[in-house]
């Protein structure tokens, strides 16, 4: 997510707005549960856990809850390691599990259950002393960031344009986002080019694009959300319909589409069946909303029958995963997940 500072006041300010809330709802059989719970995966939905682990430590505070921020990618290496005793109980991510990951699960024996939580969209974001670009469209994306791409100042991009160095941010090639942002927008998985600025923190790209005239840079929308006063957004314009920003309307309706996508939880299904891991998983389902729709978190929330429709998951025991499926590519998320 970000520095060790501002991932703290993050998940103290959040859990100060509902903890109250919170305990008032909590069993009292959790506070006799002990164990530990491993997590990891991606900077961009390392928020929503941060803040519901410590939230949960009020209702279990014998169960350690310890959350690693290694990219979606990372993550999902952690949940697949050769050595079962060093695997995570749960990862997060930005994108779908992919096919070699699958293979991977496979082959490990490892069983998971998806389980969305929440909407994210990708900000598309420049300095704030940037006064020509109001909106790209995806083609101009596009020609940015594939291989090979000859646009090198900001001319380069539209008519019209200053000549004004274009210096580019994003995030690291371990990055759910990475993998969203370039598929969707170049058209290729891992077709990018690679003379840009690359992080897995994204305050790293934050703080890089708001000290930089030149910039352009792509992350989380909750991360733009923290630091509007330090970047300005882009809107993305698709075809003829007017360049939409992203904000919690534009991400719920789908209209700031294509750079809207899930947020995912994969649970060990094995580990499931421990009482710390399975308490924290009803805990996190319970006050998805609140944590998720905090301002200070600014994702945007799944209809109530969705977070059903995960506990029921959870519950069966119904492993796999539906967005993976290219059948599924592109649905709403409530035929995807509607019927476990």
């Amino acid at each position: 997510m970000g520095s060790g500072r501002a991932r703290r006041r993050l998940v103290w300010v959040l859990a100060a707005a509902v903890l109250c809330a919170a305990v008032a709802e909590g069993q009292s059989r959790n506070r006799r549960l002990r164990g530990r719970v491993k997590v990891d995966g991606s900077s961009t939905a390392a928020p929503i856990v941060m803040a519901t682990a410590e939230l949960f430590r009020a209702e279990a505070p014998r169960v350690q809850v310890t959350v690693g921020i290694s990219g979606t990618g990372g993550g999902f290496k952690k949940f697949l390691t050769e050595r079962a005793n060093l695997r995570t109980d749960i990862t997060n991510a930005s994108r779908p599990i992919k096919p070699a990951e699958l293979k991977r699960a496979k082959r490990l024996g490892v069983e998971f259950i998806e389980i969305p939580v929440a909407y994210d969209g990708i900000a598309v974001v420049v300095n704030p002393a940037n006064d020509w670009c109001t909106h790209l469209t995806i083609d101009e994306l596009r020609r940015i960031w594939q291989p090979g791409s000859q646009v090198k100042s900001w001319k380069d991009v539209r008519p019209g344009f200053p000549d004004v160095p274009l210096h580019l941010y994003g995030p690291g090639t371990d990055s759910g986002t990475f993998d969203y942002f370039v598929e969707t927008v170049v058209g290729r998985a891992r077709a990018c080019r690679g003379d840009y600025t690359p992080s897995e923190d994204d305050n790293v790209l934050v703080q890089g694009v708001a000290g930089d005239r030149g910039a352009l840079g792509y992350f989380g929308y909750s991360y733009y959300a923290e630091n509007k006063d330090k970047l300005r957004l882009v809107g993305i314009k698709v075809g003829d319909r007017p360049p939409v920003k992203p904000d919690p309307q534009s991400i719920r309706d789908g209209r700031y589409h294509p750079l809207s996508r899930p947020l995912l939880m994969y649970v060990n299904k094995r580990a499931y069946q421990r009482p710390e891991v399975r308490a924290f998983m009803h805990f996190l389902l319970k006050n998805a909303r609140r944590i998720v729709e905090d301002p200070r978190v600014s994702y945007v929330a799944l209809d109530e029958r969705l977070y059903r429709a995960a506990r029921e998951r959870l519950e069966a025991g119904i492993t796999g995963s539906p967005l993976a499926d290219p059948a599924n590519r592109g649905k709403p998320l409530e035929q995807v997940y509607g019927q476990p």
